[in-house]
C-alpha cells in the first residue's frame, strides 16, 4: 500500500498509477445484505435458483454493491496521512461494464488524475477501475472525486 505523508508527494503521483488492491470475493450474505439494507430485492440477485435459469446462470451482485465495495477497496491501494477527513464529495463518468456473478473475485485499481486546492480542503480525483478475477471487461469504472480536510 502506497502512503503519501504530504500533498506535494501526492502532487508528484497525479497521473500516475497507484496499484491494485487484493482481491475480495462476493457472497450471495453480501448481496442478499445489501438487497436488505436499500430494499433492491430483485430475483437476479436475490434467486438463486430463478437466476440459474436467467441470463447469467447464476445471481449477479448490485451495480451499486460493486460500487460500495470500493472505498474498502481503495483503502488498500492508497492513504493519505495529514489530514483529519477524507470524505466522498462525488462521482463523474460511473459505468457498470460487465456483471459480477456471486462467488466471484474483484479487485480495484487506481490512477491519480488530479488534485485541486481550495479553503475547503484538497479535491482528489482517482479513477478507479473494479476489476473481475478472469474477466475481459471491468465490472465498472469511475471517476471518483475525495474532499481531502486538513
Amino acid at each position: 500500500m502506497k502512503t503519501f505523508t504530504d500533498l506535494e508527494e501526492l502532487e508528484g503521483s497525479i497521473g500516475t498509477h497507484l496499484g491494485y488492491s487484493p482481491w475480495h470475493t462476493v457472497s450471495q450474505d453480501q448481496i442478499d445484505a445489501f438487497a436488505e439494507a436499500t430494499g433492491d430485492r430483485q430475483w437476479i440477485h436475490t434467486d438463486p435458483e430463478r437466476a440459474a435459469a436467467g441470463p447469467f446462470r447464476t445471481t449477479i451482485a448490485h451495480g451499486y454493491l460493486a460500487l460500495s465495495l470500493l472505498p474498502m477497496l481503495v483503502w488498500q491501494v492508497f492513504t493519505v496521512e495529514g489530514f483529519s477527513i477524507n470524505v466522498n464529495y462525488g462521482a463523474d463518468k460511473l459505468r457498470f461494464i460487465s456483471p459480477l456473478p456471486v462467488d466471484s473475485r474483484v479487485r480495484a485499481g487506481v490512477e491519480l488524475l488530479s488534485a485541486s486546492w481550495s479553503d475547503k480542503g484538497t479535491l482528489l480525483r482517482s479513477r478507479i477501475t473494479l476489476e473481475l478475477e478472469g474477466g475481459t471487461r471491468p465490472v465498472c469504472v469511475v471517476d471518483s472525486i475525495s474532499l481531502l480536510v486538513p
